[in-house]
């Protein structure tokens, strides 16, 4: 018998048509047309035409045996959309361009109103018949019963009926309770609550109406009238919620991964009261489980190549890079969902449907984007440390200069500016906000990560020889730092390092080795500035001349250039021919000679001798 069982949940089937077709926005016309079209694919789909053209044919009457899941829905389409055609001409005759027609808007809602709970009470009626031949579970018949029982009990309230609607709704509010306590999965869990929360301000309008002293204590309310009146209202109540609580623990023994964990937030409980947020937090949950387990394995791997090269660790930090997508990704999605409802509560102008002082959704989306944004700096803090890991020079006996690749520091900065980022909107949530310390330690971290950033985008200004700005980073980097310090010691416990997970874990031994760093590279900074041009602002190096001292250094000091040249590494290359020097002798050593006497010419006379006198010959 329990084969032929049909699988009918009235709440869930609801909420999810509810959800996807406009409720949402509180659009009662696109889901009343979506119910009209539900119902004409049921009827087409289990052939309960009544014929073609002129030709009427009866149909067959619905019988325990010959019923399916599609007469149950049909029946509670037909309902859903007469209360919502009902919901639509109210709302129309509320509005001011209908003021003449009001009557009349407000009668036909009341006749498509009364049509909803006959087509509701039909279909409780069918549940009962196979639940009495159980061909329905309990969780199902409790469900419809519900559904009845609120449907009814909206009409009465929307009759001024205000007594017995209280008793109706009261009554359903405690069969909803009854299945948040032993319902088998997390998702049916938030279903119930929906409904629950949905009911809460209608149980309170109509005490109030009634003149009830403590009208907005509901809970109180619809446990001292479902006491009094479940028995008359709900046929066999007690017997039904006793079965149901057993067929409950028959289920709930093989759906242990369906059941969501206590989201805790500073000692208490997050309350996730929608089907769709738990959906998309399961996964979160099972990914956070991969995770966790991963990590088992690295660190065992860890311990065991901590003798070996630096390569196993690199390539185990990549490992634990990838592992995040999928969380990422899953809450990425509950982010999205949670986003929508906080839209949609906004944009239907309603108020939370959640009990007095408890946290409403916005709080839980605020809640799901601190999650997302703490996983990403995690991750990128990961590939941070996996970056430098795999670039770590290996240690040699003899020093030599350390040659980095030139897109490493551009990355690290390009992920800083991530975290920083990350950081920010994390500062700007309304949770962060409203806690003192965990707003400081948001604070701390983010200029620790600034002064980080600072230290490696001077280290790429040094590598295209701009030292002046690589100083001024070193110099914001210690401001930074000190501000770091600063902040650590306000609160005496950090939040984030205590937390679990610790996703940026920050220490004073952190700060004292980042400081460290930075007072070092500021001194090589310093050095490499002044061998490059001496220490001027000029970037250029071919306007540089050598500081006085040296040319007075010269003068007594016998400088070996050689050896100078060769170990800076820029010895010329030795000539291929030698050439024998020859020894100059010094002046005192020249020996004084007389000057050779010029040669003179034969002495000519006569008439060429005068002619030559003329014309400038001698």
């Amino acid at each position: 018998m329990s084969e032929n069982k049909l699988s009918f949940r009235a709440l869930q089937l609801a909420n999810e048509q509810r959800t996807a077709y406009g409720l949402r926005y509180n659009d009662f016309t696109r889901y009343r047309k979506h119910c009209a079209n539900r119902t004409h694919r049921l009827r087409s789909t289990l052939k309960m035409t009544h014929g073609k053209g002129r030709e009427f044919k009866k149909l067959p009457p619905l019988s325990t045996d010959n019923i399916k899941d599609g007469n149950l829905e049909l029946l509670l389409f037909e309902s859903e959309r007469a209360w919502a055609y009902s919901q639509d001409l109210i709302t129309q005759s509320l509005q001011p361009a209908n003021e003449d027609q009001a009557g009349t808007l407000r009668h036909s809602a009341t006749g498509r109103f009364r049509r909803a709970v006959h087509w509701s009470t039909q279909l409780l009626s069918h549940c009962q018949s196979l639940y009495a031949s159980s061909h329905l579970s309990a969780e199902g018949l409790m469900q419809i019963t519900i559904y009845t029982l609120i449907l009814n009990g909206r009409f009465l309230r929307y009759r001024d009926s205000f007594e017995d609607a209280l008793i109706q709704l009261s009554v359903a509010r405690h069969l909803l309770d009854e299945l948040v306590e032993c319902a088998a999965t997390s998702r049916d869990q938030a279903l119930a609550t929906v409904f629950a929360d949905e009911i809460g301000p209608e149980i309170r309008y109509c005490a109030h109406e009634l003149g009830r002293e403590r009208a907005y204590d509901v809970d109180a309310i619809a446990a001292e009238l479902s006491e009094k009146h479940r028995g008359e209202i709900v046929e066999g109540c007690d017997a039904l919620i006793q079965k149901f609580r057993q067929e409950g623990e028959v289920a709930g023994k093989g759906v242990g991964k369906k059941k969501l964990a206590t989201l805790m937030w500073e000692g208490q409980p997050v309350p996730v009261r929608n089907p769709e947020l738990v959906d998309v937090l399961l996964r979160v949950q099972e990914a956070e489980a991969k995770i966790t387990q991963s990590r088992e394995p690295a660190r065992a791997e860890g311990a065991s190549d901590k003798g070996r090269k630096g390569k196993s660790g690199s390539h185990g930090s990549k490992k634990g890079v990838a592992a995040y997508d999928a969380i990422l990704l899953a809450l990425s999605d509950a982010e999205e969902v949670g986003r929508k409802l906080v839209e949609a509560q906004q944009n239907s102008g309603s108020s939370s449907t959640s009990a007095a002082g408890t946290r409403d959704i916005h709080f839980v989306h605020a809640y799901i984007v601190y999650q997302l944004l703490s996983r990403r700096i995690q991750r990128d803090l990961l590939l941070v440390s996996a970056l430098l890991t795999s670039h770590r020079p290996q240690a040699s006996a003899k020093p030599k200069k350390e040659h980095v690749d030139a897109r490493l520091y551009p990355a690290v900065v390009k992920l800083l500016d991530t975290v920083i980022q990350g950081l920010a909107q994390m500062r700007n949530l309304s949770i962060v906000d409203e806690s003192p310390d965990l707003a400081a330690a948001v604070e701390a971290r983010l200029t620790f990560t600034k002064a980080r950033r600072c230290s490696y985008l001077a280290h790429c200004y040094v590598a295209v020889k701009k030292y002046a700005e690589a100083l001024s980073l070193i110099q914001h980097a210690t401001i930074y730092l000190r501000e770091t310090r600063s902040t650590l010691s306000i609160f005496s416990e950090d939040p984030i390092s205590s937390a679990s997970p610790a996703y940026y874990p920050l220490t004073s031994s952190d700060l004292d080795a980042l400081e460290s760093v930075i007072t070092q590279d500021g001194l090589t900074i310093k050095n490499e500035w002044f061998a490059y041009n001496g220490g001027s602002i000029d970037a250029d190096n071919k306007t540089y001349k050598k500081p006085l001292f040296f040319d007075i250094a010269l003068n007594y000091v016998q400088l070996d250039m050689d050896r100078l040249l060769e170990r800076a590494g820029k010895a010329s290359a030795p000539p291929l021919v030698p050439v024998q020097a020859v020894p100059a002798k010094s002046r005192l050593e020249e020996v004084a000679r007389p000057k050779t006497p010029e040669p003179q010419a034969p002495a000519k006379g006569g008439l060429s001798s005068l002619l030559e006198g003329w014309w400038g010959r001698k």
